[in-house]
């Protein structure tokens, strides 16, 4: 297992998470967990945020009132989230390699499980999850499947300009190796200086039926899966997809 994979890539990309992108998948975020899973949570719960990114999802879910911690692989993006959400406690460290004992109610994971790049370690994570929830806890997942990574990633181009900072990204999929790849620059202003720095970041598409399976193995039950597009109205593209499921009240 290649334990820096998943911090090294997403360092560069923290800034423009920050900045560019976190309040668009918040807006589709929060909303999906009010339904799924918060109005079954009591109000003092504790939720594991696994890839907590840069924080704002933690912050929203602490002023509704729950005990938030939170895991990231990239300190680049806890750097943000130590701002962002100064009443979480934030970890450094890989979601293939947590090791909480059994105290949490819920665990979230957005997006940050398609950076997990191979079907054992995908399982492994959903193992180590398994263990960090108390009986009855739920799991909630949300993963980009093939439909998004076709239709809305491949040749996508997107980028910003900033008096100090300028970035783009040129997205690609490949069908074949089931691999998506960010390709993303930066230009800062260092210095009175303009430095480059390129980085390449890539995703893994799953199926559906390989997420089912990965999350039975590990022990989950009442798996239910819900597309944000056409069961919760809350993305304009098919393709955005969030897994929920369960540890039993009495499980091994």
């Amino acid at each position: 297992m290649n334990t820096t994979t998943l911090s090294a890539s997403y360092d560069p990309l923290a800034r423009v998470y920050n900045d560019d992108w976190a309040l668009g998948v918040l807006q589709e975020t929060l909303p999906a967990l009010e339904k799924l899973i918060l109005p079954n949570l009591a109000k003092d719960a504790h939720i594991l945020d696994l890839g907590c990114g840069t924080g704002q999802l933690a912050q929203k879910l602490l002023k509704k009132g729950y005990k938030v911690t939170g895991i990231d692989a990239s300190e680049g993006m806890l750097r943000y989230a130590r701002e962002n959400a100064p009443g979480a406690e934030l970890f450094f460290n890989d979601a293939r390699l947590i090791n909480f004992p059994a105290t949490f109610d819920a665990v979230i994971s957005i997006g940050a499980l398609n950076h997990v790049m191979t079907f054992e370690d995908l399982t492994s994570v959903f193992h180590k999850v398994y263990q960090t929830l108390l009986p009855n806890g739920v799991f909630l997942v949300y993963l980009f499947l093939e439909e998004e990574y076709k239709f809305n990633w491949d040749g996508k181009a997107t980028g910003n300009v900033k008096e100090d900072y300028a970035w783009a990204t040129r997205n690609s999929y490949n069908s074949e190796a089931k691999v998506a790849s960010i390709n993303l620059t930066i230009f800062s202003l260092i210095e009175q200086t303009w430095q480059r720095l390129d980085s390449t970041i890539l995703e893994k598409c799953y199926s559906k039926e390989e997420v089912i399976s990965a999350l039975e193995t590990a022990g989950f039950v009442d798996i239910s899966i819900y597309d944000a597009h056409q069961d919760l109205e809350i993305s304009p593209m098919p393709g955005s997809t969030y897994f929920v499921c369960y540890k039993p009240v009495h499980s091994l």
